[in-house]
């Protein structure tokens, strides 16, 4: 297998730290540096259309992408599911946690690229501001439903933890630590991770 990610994605780093988790060493990554508006044709072409990362290229030479999509798959190999819930109603409560914590990624990818890639003249701040509330709302619910989240490791867990390091990459001036002491306390467990400590985000 082939995973294509690039090291400063929250999205490639939650596969990423899942393969770890797994403990899968049979996955070969190639770096694959998408950049908006300058798609890479070979990758778009043979891998995914919508040029995005991750992909994971499987054994029988297929292509799956969407990291949540990526995840279920790994997770779902060898007949031993880990970090999700084989089936019933704790699988899609988990899926949904997940999705949330997806969501800070998307916020705060489209934070930065909105106002990283936009001229200053050109950027809406209506529309930053609502992505910043939509993190603000999302990083609310996980501080005070610690008991619904918090636990074994587990899917949603990860992409948590992908999601704050992401905020500490490309969002420092929001300065989620201080208004979300539990999270606080409980990334700094988590970041020490060894899955955690190899995929540290970088540009």
């Amino acid at each position: 297998m082939k995973l294509f990610y690039s090291p400063a994605s929250p999205f490639a780093r939650k596969v990423h730290v899942t393969l770890l988790e797994l403990g899968r060493q049979d996955v070969e990554l190639a770096l694959t540096p998408v950049l908006p508006g300058k798609p890479i044709e070979d990758y778009v072409k043979s891998q995914n259309p919508l040029g995005k990362i991750p992909a994971l290229q499987i054994d029988t030479g297929e292509t799956l992408y969407d990291s949540t999509i990526i995840c279920e798959y790994l997770d779902s190999l060898d007949g031993s599911a880990t970090l999700l819930p084989a089936n019933g109603v704790e699988r899609f409560t988990t899926l949904t946690r997940q999705a949330l914590a997806h969501g800070i990624c998307e916020s705060v990818v489209a934070i930065r690229y909105e106002t990283f890639l936009r001229p200053e003249e050109r950027q809406w701040d209506v529309w930053i501001d609502d992505q910043r509330n939509k993190v603000e709302r999302a990083l609310n619910w996980f501080e005070t439903h610690q008991d619904q989240w918090q636990g074994d490791i587990d899917l949603a867990q990860i992409t948590l933890g992908c999601a704050l390091g992401y905020l500490d990459f490309r969002a420092p001036d929001l300065d989620w630590r201080s208004k979300h002491p539990v999270l606080a306390h409980w990334f700094s467990t988590f970041e020490q991770r060894p899955s955690m400590q190899t995929t540290v985000p970088h540009a």
